[in-house]
């Protein structure tokens, strides 16, 4: 643990001297983090926003990317952002829930009847309430991104809840994801993604949830080779700032860094990185590993098994959590569909 903090504190120490230097050249620099792995779509969107932020900006705002973790697991480094030692991120919802819980409820497992239902709670519902909550706790919330469609993984299919009974599963870090896995009646350990494949290698873990885009370049899928697709989750995430950092930007620099955003609404995020799921998965495939599709009464008995403990969930989570559920309820029914 001392070993992986003082890491952690010396890549932050160089980050800050990087951004220093920077500065000192005219240019104010933002330190970035993000879990993703090298060659993702995630990846790609950060070259692109960091290219777009120097171009708007005529080369005096720059973006210094740190990717794959380079910083610390989402969880601790989202930390750092509200605390303003990292500039800015790129976060799984599940990572914002460590500041915000109420936001894990966005991933509450086999909710919305598709994507498009999704997409529109998020950007007409959830927007401001995500702006609020997540400015009392320091941060700024530039934007949604997304992780993409979420399955289940491991040695060998899991084709029915049954088959999940009694195991090790590698849970996110939030109450949300807890409660899913115990809907199951497996046993829950919350795990960072730094500590994904290793809990599958050592045995520490026997079944996780993961997307793919993040499953196969990470080389989770040479360790858990087999994928069940119940899509029980379309994680979405954030692109953040710390509140102490923009604070001090001046009014043009708050434009330019508003003005780069927009430039890429999150309708094409997410389309970008759906696009390239059944690419990835094909990826999978070639390489030796499986996907197994679920049958429409497998899937039908994964939605039961869930569906019961949604409120459960809610309960779980705590805080304002009654309050955002009905805002994502009344939202969910604005946007049209029920649950079938």
């Amino acid at each position: 643990m001392k070993r992986r903090f003082s890491a952690v504190a010396a890549a932050l120490v160089v980050a800050g001297a990087w951004a220093s230097a920077a500065v000192a050249q005219g240019a104010i620099e933002f330190r970035y983090t993000t879990g993703a792995p090298p060659k993702t779509p995630w990846v790609m969107q950060l070259d692109r926003f960091a290219k777009d932020l120097e171009e708007e900006s005529k080369g005096t705002m720059k973006i210094q990317s740190f990717i794959n973790a380079q910083l610390g697991n989402e969880q601790d480094t989202m930390q750092q952002v509200a605390r303003g030692r990292i500039d800015m991120g790129g976060f799984s919802t599940a990572a914002a829930a460590a500041l915000v819980p109420e936001l894990s409820l966005l991933n509450m497992p086999l909710y919305f009847d598709n994507a498009q239902q999704q997409d529109c709670v998020h950007d007409r519902y959830m927007t401001n309430v995500a702006k609020g909550m997540l400015a009392q706790r320091g941060v700024v919330f530039l934007g949604w991104t997304h992780v993409g469609a979420v399955d289940v993984v491991g040695k060998r299919p899991f084709l029915l809840p049954s088959d999940i009974k009694g195991l090790k599963a590698r849970s996110a870090p939030t109450k949300t994801d807890a409660a899913f896995w115990r809907a199951l009646g497996a046993n829950p350990n919350p795990l960072g993604i730094t500590e994904w494949a290793s809990a599958h290698q050592t045995g520490l873990v026997d079944v996780s949830a993961a997307p793919i885009t993040y499953y196969f370049p990470s080389g989770l899928g040479k360790v858990a080779p087999v994928m069940t697709r119940t899509n029980h989750v379309d994680a979405s995430g954030v692109v953040v700032m710390a509140k102490s950092r923009y604070d001090r930007l001046s009014t043009d620099q708050r434009n330019i860094l508003e003005r780069t955003i927009t430039k890429r609404p999150a309708s094409q995020l997410r389309a970008e990185i759906r696009g390239f799921e059944d690419v990835i998965r094909g990826m999978h495939v070639k390489s030796g590993g499986q996907i197994v599709p679920l049958t429409a009464e497998q899937r039908a008995a994964w939605r039961k098994a869930v569906e019961a403990v949604w409120p459960e969930i809610v309960k779980a989570v705590g805080g304002d959590a009654p309050r955002i559920w009905k805002i994502i309820e009344d939202g969910k029914k604005a946007c049209g569909g029920t649950n079938a």
